[in-house]
């Protein structure tokens, strides 16, 4: 099958157990995952919180080189929400650290590998020094397009769309905008979000069934994926299982389903 793709799987021996072909008609061209339980993990093996976080930034280094070996377009991860900051301040700036030092480190592999770094979010909420890093990242790789890496940021989708209502009416009482122009099409193109399609599948691991105030509006007719791993152990067999599974599904967007 010239259109299959094969990826071996390793079964919890180590070894492997079967051959996992992804039809690539199949693969979705837009993955977002919610990567939670970092925390949970840490205290399951009563370490500190922090360290769930270093290990969840090898599980995200795991899926996006999974991502760009199967051929999806667009990944889009959780990294941080505006809700996130309520947390404890000296796990917040240890973490926000820790990414600022991950992202100096992996930078120039990035480039290499023709993957583009895009955030979303009130990325002006964030230190100074994860600023400057992330600029300089999304900056050296804004010719990529391989994969469109993108990382949710002090981001909260009701803001998203609060911003971009405020934008409308802005350009509305200039005169700019007529309210027979406001359409789906319009107020996705004042979103964050507006340069890459909706997802067709959303994961969130540690066993939690909720959106989070994650891409609200975008998530309409996507796949969701639940799965009680947490975020550290979700590697590349898991991410493989869960698009073998979209795989299966049969997106309808609201039509009849077709009868073979």
């Amino acid at each position: 099958m010239n259109s299959a793709r094969g990826y071996e799987q390793q079964g919890n021996n180590g070894g492997a157990t079967h051959c996992s072909l992804l039809d690539s008609r199949n693969i979705p061209e837009h993955v977002a995952i919610i990567m939670d339980g970092n925390g949970r993990w840490a205290e399951k093996r009563n370490l500190a919180r922090i360290e769930g976080h270093r290990e969840g930034l090898n599980a995200a280094k795991e899926v996006v080189q999974t991502a760009l070996e199967v051929g999806i377009h667009y990944l889009t991860l959780y990294v941080f929400s505006v809700d996130n900051w309520k947390r404890p301040y000296y796990e917040i700036k240890a973490l926000m650290e820790m990414f600022e030092d991950f992202l100096s480190k992996n930078e120039e592999e990035l480039v290499e590998k023709g993957i583009k770094l895009v955030t979303i979010g009130r990325r002006t909420d964030l230190p100074k020094g994860l600023q400057k890093q992330l600029l300089s990242t999304c900056k050296k790789t804004e010719s990529n397009f391989k994969l469109v890496l993108t990382l949710a940021l002090s981001y909260g989708s009701r803001l998203d769309i609060l911003d971009a209502v405020k934008e409308i009416v802005k350009k509305a009482l200039l005169g700019q905008v007529k309210i027979s122009d406001i359409n789906e099409e319009l107020f996705k193109s004042h979103l964050s979000t507006s340069f890459c399609p909706d997802p067709d599948l959303l994961i969130r691991t540690s066993g939690e069934m909720r959106l989070s105030n994650f891409l609200l509006w975008e998530s309409s007719y996507t796949e969701f994926y639940f799965t009680n791993t947490y975020w550290p152990d979700f590697r590349r067999q898991e991410f493989l299982e869960a698009l073998g599974t979209f795989a299966k599904r049969q997106r309808r967007f609201g039509q009849v389903a077709v009868k073979n």
